[in-house]
């Protein structure tokens, strides 16, 4: 999988000629879509960098529910934390717990090709459960810059004492709030994804990992699924 900056690089270049083939968009539409297509590569890129680093987020979801992210560099590996399951992913598997009915039962699978970068395969399994991911919010902003009827509003503020980079989206597809911190980590966001009304803040971010971040839950039945090594 690509770097997520790689891919949206040629945004503005896409963006743009996309108007001025048809020919019927002025140049003030013009210069509104490469500025779309230049705040959606700024944020793009720090998250993409954001995925070689350590770092922890909490977040806060309504009804008291909360997920946590947790990824080290050294090695790498990620961990996806919700009130019901748990993912991780390393060199060595990726791990996906469930909870139903008190009872928590995890699966080990063979590890993927990550190039270094464990929250890459983490998050594309993260999304298969219909979790909220920081890919998943910049492909709506990717969306919103290709959409000339798109109304983006940026602001600046702090979150949990991180400047971060906030958009406003007004589109026919649909309106969300999002949120990106200057270390490329997701502050917050407020709309619709994959057809569900997702809200979350970060309540808390630190450029450290705990010891018993990418442990199994207590007391989990485990189901080790990798081929026995020869």
């Amino acid at each position: 999988m690509p770097a997520v900056s790689t891919t949206l690089r040629v945004l503005a270049v896409s963006v743009i000629t996309s108007l001025t083939v048809t020919g019927c968009q002025t140049l003030d539409d013009a210069e509104r879509a490469l500025g779309r297509a230049d705040l959606v590569n700024d944020l793009a890129t720090r998250l993409d960098e954001s995925l070689v680093r350590t770092w922890t987020a909490e977040y806060r979801l309504p009804g008291g529910r909360t997920i946590t992210i947790a990824q080290e560099k050294e090695p790498a590996r990620s961990a996806y934390t919700w009130t019901a399951g748990k993912i991780t992913v390393s060199e060595q598997a990726i791990t996906r717990c469930e909870t139903t009915a008190g009872r928590t039962a995890c699966t080990v699978v063979p590890p993927v090709l990550m190039s270094g970068k464990a929250a890459v395969p983490l998050f594309t399994e993260a999304r298969k459960l219909g979790l909220v991911t920081p890919p998943a919010v910049i492909g709506l902003l990717t969306d919103a810059a290709l959409d000339p009827r798109a109304q983006v509003t940026q602001t600046d503020t702090t979150i949990t004492g991180h400047h971060a980079t906030c958009v406003e989206v007004r589109r026919d597809a649909g309106d969300f709030d999002a949120c990106v911190t200057s270390e490329g980590v997701l502050g917050s966001f407020t709309g619709v994804l994959d057809g569900q009304p997702v809200e979350l803040a970060l309540d808390r971010y630190t450029d450290s990992v705990a010891s018993t971040a990418f442990d199994l839950p207590a007391n989990a039945g485990v189901t080790d699924r990798r081929p026995a090594s020869s």
